[in-house]
Protein backbone atom coordinates (compact mmCIF):
# COMPACT_ATOMS: atom_id res chain seq x y z
CA UNK A 1 0.00 0.00 0.00
CA UNK A 2 1.38 3.39 -1.12
CA UNK A 3 1.63 6.56 1.53
CA UNK A 4 -1.46 7.96 -0.10
CA UNK A 5 -3.26 4.73 0.18
CA UNK A 6 -2.48 4.70 3.89
CA UNK A 7 -3.10 8.11 4.33
CA UNK A 8 -6.82 7.72 2.61
CA UNK A 9 -7.36 4.68 5.12
CA UNK A 10 -7.12 7.06 8.06
CA UNK A 11 -8.60 10.00 7.02
CA UNK A 12 -11.67 7.38 6.05
CA UNK A 13 -11.58 6.35 9.94
CA UNK A 14 -12.28 9.71 10.79
CA UNK A 15 -14.67 10.42 8.16
CA UNK A 16 -17.34 8.20 9.81
CA UNK A 17 -16.54 10.01 13.25
CA UNK A 18 -17.13 13.58 11.21
CA UNK A 19 -20.22 12.12 9.39
CA UNK A 20 -21.70 11.47 12.62
CA UNK A 21 -21.74 15.25 13.57
CA UNK A 22 -18.71 14.42 16.22
CA UNK A 23 -16.00 17.16 16.91
CA UNK A 24 -13.52 15.26 18.14
CA UNK A 25 -10.04 15.47 18.56
CA UNK A 26 -6.77 12.91 18.27
CA UNK A 27 -4.01 13.35 20.59
CA UNK A 28 -0.26 11.65 20.63
CA UNK A 29 3.27 11.91 22.00
CA UNK A 30 6.67 11.80 21.25
CA UNK A 31 9.44 10.96 23.38
CA UNK A 32 8.26 8.58 25.54
CA UNK A 33 11.58 6.20 25.11
CA UNK A 34 14.90 8.51 25.28
CA UNK A 35 17.22 8.84 28.30
CA UNK A 36 17.13 12.82 27.94
CA UNK A 37 14.36 15.86 27.26
CA UNK A 38 10.84 16.25 27.25
CA UNK A 39 7.63 13.83 26.36
CA UNK A 40 5.69 15.85 23.88
CA UNK A 41 2.41 15.82 23.39
CA UNK A 42 0.08 16.79 20.41
CA UNK A 43 -3.80 17.05 20.41
CA UNK A 44 -5.50 18.19 16.77
CA UNK A 45 -8.95 18.76 15.93
CA UNK A 46 -8.97 18.46 12.27
CA UNK A 47 -11.28 19.91 9.46
CA UNK A 48 -13.25 17.14 7.40
CA UNK A 49 -11.59 18.87 4.12
CA UNK A 50 -9.13 19.14 2.70
CA UNK A 51 -7.80 15.76 3.27
CA UNK A 52 -4.21 16.73 3.61
CA UNK A 53 -1.13 14.66 2.20
CA UNK A 54 1.60 12.52 4.00
CA UNK A 55 -0.59 12.58 7.32
CA UNK A 56 0.38 9.28 8.62
CA UNK A 57 2.32 7.97 11.65
CA UNK A 58 4.98 10.18 11.89
CA UNK A 59 7.27 7.21 12.22
CA UNK A 60 6.61 6.89 8.40
CA UNK A 61 7.59 10.02 7.42
CA UNK A 62 10.72 11.55 6.34
CA UNK A 63 11.89 14.54 8.31
CA UNK A 64 11.56 16.91 5.27
CA UNK A 65 8.22 15.00 5.15
CA UNK A 66 7.09 15.53 8.78
CA UNK A 67 8.03 19.23 8.50
CA UNK A 68 5.93 19.78 5.39
CA UNK A 69 2.84 17.84 7.06
CA UNK A 70 3.49 20.34 10.43
CA UNK A 71 3.14 23.14 8.26
CA UNK A 72 0.14 21.93 6.75
CA UNK A 73 -1.53 20.76 9.85
CA UNK A 74 -0.97 24.19 11.64
CA UNK A 75 -2.21 25.66 8.44
CA UNK A 76 -5.32 24.14 8.17
CA UNK A 77 -6.59 22.53 12.02
CA UNK A 78 -9.24 23.70 14.04
CA UNK A 79 -7.63 23.47 17.03
CA UNK A 80 -3.72 22.39 17.72
CA UNK A 81 -2.27 22.30 21.02
CA UNK A 82 0.87 20.94 22.42
CA UNK A 83 2.14 19.81 25.62
CA UNK A 84 5.31 18.55 27.31
CA UNK A 85 6.20 17.26 30.76
CA UNK A 86 10.49 17.95 31.50
CA UNK A 87 12.77 15.26 32.72
CA UNK A 88 11.85 16.77 35.99
CA UNK A 89 8.41 15.70 35.99
CA UNK A 90 8.89 12.26 34.23
CA UNK A 91 11.38 11.37 37.05
CA UNK A 92 8.93 12.43 39.61
CA UNK A 93 5.95 10.60 38.18
CA UNK A 94 7.01 7.97 35.85
CA UNK A 95 7.09 8.04 32.48
CA UNK A 96 3.67 6.60 31.75
CA UNK A 97 2.38 9.49 34.13
CA UNK A 98 3.97 12.27 32.64
CA UNK A 99 2.64 10.98 29.47
CA UNK A 100 -0.94 11.60 30.37
CA UNK A 101 0.18 15.11 32.08
CA UNK A 102 1.79 16.01 28.94
CA UNK A 103 -1.84 15.02 26.85
CA UNK A 104 -3.53 16.94 29.18
CA UNK A 105 -1.77 19.94 28.48
CA UNK A 106 -1.82 19.74 25.25
CA UNK A 107 -5.74 18.89 25.13
CA UNK A 108 -6.91 21.17 27.90
CA UNK A 109 -8.35 24.32 25.90
CA UNK A 110 -9.68 22.34 22.96
CA UNK A 111 -13.18 22.25 22.35
CA UNK A 112 -14.02 18.57 21.71
CA UNK A 113 -16.67 15.58 22.90
CA UNK A 114 -14.37 13.18 21.98
CA UNK A 115 -10.45 12.48 21.91
CA UNK A 116 -9.13 9.76 20.01
CA UNK A 117 -5.69 9.19 22.03
CA UNK A 118 -3.23 7.00 21.04
CA UNK A 119 -2.93 3.90 23.36
CA UNK A 120 -2.33 5.64 26.13
CA UNK A 121 -6.14 5.31 28.84
CA UNK A 122 -7.48 7.57 31.90
CA UNK A 123 -5.90 10.73 30.75
CA UNK A 124 -8.20 12.70 32.41
CA UNK A 125 -9.27 15.00 29.15
CA UNK A 126 -12.66 16.90 29.43
CA UNK A 127 -14.62 14.75 27.28
CA UNK A 128 -14.89 11.08 26.36
CA UNK A 129 -11.68 9.27 25.83
CA UNK A 130 -11.29 6.27 23.41
CA UNK A 131 -8.05 4.93 23.19
CA UNK A 132 -6.74 3.24 19.89
CA UNK A 133 -3.64 0.80 20.29
CA UNK A 134 -1.61 1.98 17.29
CA UNK A 135 -3.64 4.69 17.17
CA UNK A 136 -1.74 7.04 14.55
CA UNK A 137 -1.87 4.17 11.77
CA UNK A 138 -5.66 3.93 12.15
CA UNK A 139 -6.72 7.84 12.52
CA UNK A 140 -6.24 10.49 10.72
CA UNK A 141 -6.35 12.85 13.36
CA UNK A 142 -4.28 10.83 15.93
CA UNK A 143 -1.62 10.72 13.40
CA UNK A 144 -1.88 14.65 12.49
CA UNK A 145 -1.07 14.79 16.57
CA UNK A 146 1.66 12.25 16.41
CA UNK A 147 3.55 14.59 13.49
CA UNK A 148 2.67 17.78 15.38
CA UNK A 149 4.80 16.27 18.67
CA UNK A 150 7.70 14.62 17.13
CA UNK A 151 8.19 18.04 14.85
CA UNK A 152 8.40 20.11 18.08
CA UNK A 153 10.14 17.37 20.09
CA UNK A 154 12.80 17.08 17.55
CA UNK A 155 13.23 20.81 17.12
CA UNK A 156 13.69 21.22 20.72
CA UNK A 157 16.47 18.55 21.17
CA UNK A 158 18.02 20.36 18.22
CA UNK A 159 18.00 23.51 20.72
CA UNK A 160 19.82 21.36 23.06
CA UNK A 161 22.21 20.13 21.16
CA UNK A 162 23.63 23.68 20.91
CA UNK A 163 23.63 23.79 24.52
CA UNK A 164 25.32 20.25 25.42
CA UNK A 165 26.97 19.39 22.26
CA UNK A 166 28.99 16.67 23.61
CA UNK A 167 25.63 14.20 23.93
CA UNK A 168 25.03 14.19 20.07
CA UNK A 169 21.13 15.12 20.25
CA UNK A 170 20.81 16.76 16.94
CA UNK A 171 21.48 13.09 15.75
CA UNK A 172 19.90 10.86 18.24
CA UNK A 173 17.25 13.27 19.72
CA UNK A 174 17.97 11.75 22.99
CA UNK A 175 17.20 7.90 22.50
CA UNK A 176 19.55 5.48 23.90
CA UNK A 177 21.86 5.06 21.12
CA UNK A 178 25.78 3.72 21.82
CA UNK A 179 27.23 6.52 21.05
CA UNK A 180 24.57 8.41 23.57
CA UNK A 181 24.97 6.23 26.21
CA UNK A 182 28.95 6.34 25.12
CA UNK A 183 28.58 10.17 26.00
CA UNK A 184 26.79 9.19 29.34
CA UNK A 185 29.33 7.52 30.65
CA UNK A 186 32.20 9.91 29.55
CA UNK A 187 30.63 13.36 30.86
CA UNK A 188 27.73 12.34 32.71
CA UNK A 189 24.41 12.80 32.55
CA UNK A 190 23.53 16.91 31.66
CA UNK A 191 20.88 18.35 33.60
CA UNK A 192 18.36 17.44 30.91
CA UNK A 193 18.65 13.75 31.31
CA UNK A 194 15.93 11.62 32.81
CA UNK A 195 17.84 10.13 36.23
CA UNK A 196 15.09 7.41 36.28
CA UNK A 197 16.15 6.05 32.76
CA UNK A 198 19.66 5.97 34.00
CA UNK A 199 20.50 3.46 36.75
CA UNK A 200 21.87 1.00 34.54
CA UNK A 201 23.91 2.88 32.63
CA UNK A 202 25.59 4.97 35.57
CA UNK A 203 26.06 1.74 37.34
CA UNK A 204 26.85 -0.83 34.64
Amino acid sequence: MSKAERCLSLYQHDLVLWESGLVFAGIDEAGRGPLAGCVMAGCVVMPREPCLKNILDSKQLTPKQREAAYEQIVEHAIYFGLGSADQDEIDAMNILEATRLAMRRAGQHAKAGLFLVDAVEHVGLAGEERALVSGDAISYSIAAASILAKVTRDRLMMELDQKYPQYGFARHKGYGTREHIQAIRTYGPSPVHRMSFLTRILNG
